[in-house]
């Protein structure tokens, strides 16, 4: 028999379908990731709730799982973004605060970074106010790429869209904040801010 932590992502769904406690095994596998990723979103106010609607989610829909993606992180970002967009006017009011503001409550200190992170921090009220006027869709495959880390192809089935949809909201979202942002590229900046 493999061990649980040889397993991948689907033969853990796939087992949880008969051993329901074995879905802990990717709860414990991404929870951290998903909690990092909604918190940036959201805000620490609201992460422990969304992280725990997303598990939820996942596990009442894991019998629909396609055993063929071997990761199932796309999948929980997926669930993510649509537990967020659940909540999205209170992500657009924390990026208008931060735009209002400028103090990010999930950012580290930036007085200890290098000159990229300072011009990312100089830029950040900006970077907000840009993000908060984006479509919804252009700002989902955005923060996707910045925060969650995820590729194309990997956003692409998070969202249950096809690539090139992801490229031209991509386009479209950095296009729109390098215009408020004078130039600068708003996926840089927002991967600054969030390590």
């Amino acid at each position: 028999m493999t061990a649980p932590d040889a397993e991948n992502d689907a033969a853990v769904i796939s087992r949880s379908l008969h051993e329901p406690e074995a879905f802990a095994l990717l709860y414990d596998r991404h929870a951290a990731a998903i909690y990092r990723y909604v918190t940036r979103r959201l805000g620490d106010a609201h992460a422990d709730d969304m992280v725990a609607e997303c598990f939820l989610a996942a596990f009442r829909r894991r019998d629909h799982y396609d055993p063929a993606r071997v990761d199932a992180r796309p999948w929980l970002y997926g669930i993510a973004a649509r537990v967020i967009g659940k909540h999205r006017r209170t992500e657009v009011r924390l990026l208008r605060t931060l735009a209002r503001t400028g103090a990010d409550p999930v950012a580290e200190d930036h007085s200890d970074r290098v000159d990229s992170r300072v011009t990312a921090a100089a830029l950040q009220r900006q970077l907000a106010a840009a993000l908060a006027e984006l479509a919804a869709g252009d700002r989902e495959v955005l923060l996707l790429i910045a925060w969650a880390n995820l590729s194309y192809a990997q956003v692409a089935e998070a969202l249950a869209i096809p690539v090139g949809t992801v490229r031209s909201r991509l386009s479209r979202a950095r296009k729109k904040t390098r215009a408020v942002l004078a130039g600068h590229d708003p996926t840089l900046l927002a991967e600054e801010l969030c390590t």
